[in-house]
């Protein structure tokens, strides 16, 4: 086996790192990568021998956990007996089958069919073709427009890219593409005016949609698409009211909701998925992450009942469905997503969410609330943020240059735990494994706190000189 060393060298030679510093990387002064190379239950362990509490679950996605031999075996035996056959034409396997009846009985909104990728992004391109090919099957070739929110997050691929909404991800990549458009962020903390209550500021950007939409022409506005619960847009909880009075613009202007439950499906914030928790009832559901944990890649476009009607209606005279990828529905992944939601399910994660997550919110509130630099503390289920700001009375922001939460997140991780540091401000996140027990949520909490003290007394001593 390589060394350490070697395996550094071919990494920096080789590999293409997403949203990594490209020349401070090939030069060596970012460091040397970091080689991941185990996991058990919320901790990772590197090739130096240092061990990490996982607080962001990978990218928010190891529900279950590091080092479940039941998904090992599932995948194996899966590899054994066939490890690999197309969806095309009507073929399927076993584990697909009822992997779809599966999620079309546990899905929120009336769902019928279910489409398979590998990535959230992808799942999302196919939820953009499925909005336009839905209109053009139904006699409105105008009605193609796909609205975002700012900070929302869908991914990072053509049309997944642009309707995210945050410019990073459009800069230097000629992206967002004509069509895609973006309303305001659901943040109360941010975006309230002086006074205004969530339930007053949910009818403002209610209103802000329904003028786009005017705007616009509602003839030419296909889709709204939305996570339950903004995730790399800062870990954001929708204000009160907020999606009633969204859904009724909708409604009334005959535009398809698409949830995007890549981040909150399967348990996390403490419901099966974010839509059920607040009353959403959308056409298209997108799945990810949780769906298999990252033990596998798989994504599922989850169709509902209003779009696939009109699909059928229409086979007769467009012919066959003309969209796929070469694994999609890949029979190892769809029998590792089986495996790990019978382990979502025996375990009872989403309840273990709803009540750890709770005693998270509480502590980060009895940590974190009274420090001088903390704005605002927020989450859901095992969701959770804390934002810094450089005054709390007038929420004036710290100087960027400042990076403050990247200092925290990395003082963090100095002390052996992984927390974010979110964009478009200085927040740190946390998204540990829904397998998480209160003791270590009280020493995740413990670690980020002593992070951010250490960081609160640099910043005092720099500003003293």
């Amino acid at each position: 086996m390589n060394d350490i060393k070697t395996i550094a060298e071919k990494d920096r030679a080789t590999v293409l790192h997403p949203f990594t510093q490209l020349k401070e990387f090939a030069t060596g002064k970012a460091g040397d990568p970091t080689i991941v190379t185990a996991g058990k239950g919320i901790r990772i362990e590197d090739a130096q021998g240092h061990s990490y509490i996982d607080g962001f679950a990978g990218l928010y996605c190891v529900n279950i956990g590091y080092g479940r031999t039941e998904i090992a075996e599932a995948i194996a035996r899966q590899a054994y007996k066939l490890a690999y056959y197309h969806t095309y034409a009507a073929h399927t396997t076993d584990e697909l089958a009822n992997l779809s009846d599966r999620l079309v009985r546990m899905a929120p909104g009336k769902a019928s069919k279910v489409f398979y990728g590998l990535s959230g992004s992808d799942a999302n391109e196919t939820q953009a073709k499925l909005v336009w090919y839905y209109n053009n099957l139904r006699g409105q070739p105008k009605k193609k427009k796909i609205i975002s929110r700012e900070r929302g997050y869908h991914g990072c691929s053509v049309v997944s890219g642009s309707m995210t909404g945050m410019s990073f991800y459009h800069d230097h990549m000629d992206l967002p593409l004509p069509g895609i458009l973006h309303t305001g962020v659901p943040h109360h903390y941010w975006g309230a005016e002086p006074g205004e209550t969530e339930e007053a500021f949910s009818r403002r950007r209610a209103a802000e949609l329904e003028d786009m939409i005017v705007r616009e022409g509602p003839e030419t506005i296909g889709a709204f698409i939305a996570e339950p619960v903004l995730g790399t847009g800062g870990i954001t909880p929708p204000p009160d009211g907020y999606w009633r009075e969204i859904q009724a613009v909708l409604r009334r202007y005959d535009v398809l909701l698409i949830a995007d439950e890549v981040i909150c499906g399967f348990g996390r914030t403490g419901a099966e998925f974010g839509s059920t928790l607040y009353g959403m009832e959308p056409d298209l559901v997108t799945v990810a992450k949780g769906l298999t944990s990252g033990y596998m890649p798989l994504s599922a476009a989850i169709v509902g009942e209003r779009v696939y009607a009109v699909m059928e209606e229409a086979a007769d005279r467009v012919g066959a469905f003309s969209h796929g990828y070469t694994y999609s529905g890949h029979p190892i992944a769809a029998a590792a997503a089986n495996a790990v939601l019978d382990i979502v399910e025996k375990e009872r994660l989403k309840d273990r969410a709803r009540t750890v997550g709770a005693h998270f919110l509480k502590r980060l509130n009895e940590r974190f609330a009274q420090l001088e630099i903390v704005g605002e503390v927020r989450g859901v289920g095992l969701l959770g943020a804390v934002e810094f700001v450089a005054d709390r009375q007038t929420k004036r922001r710290f100087d960027p240059q400042l990076k403050v939460g990247a200092r925290i997140s990395k003082a963090a991780r100095d002390r052996g735990l992984i927390a974010r540091a979110m964009p478009h401000g200085d927040i740190l996140g946390f998204a540990p494994p829904l397998i998480v027990s209160e003791h270590e949520i009280d020493e995740i909490v413990e670690l980020a706190y002593r992070a951010t003290k250490q960081v609160m007394d640099e910043l005092t001593k720099e500003f003293a000189v």
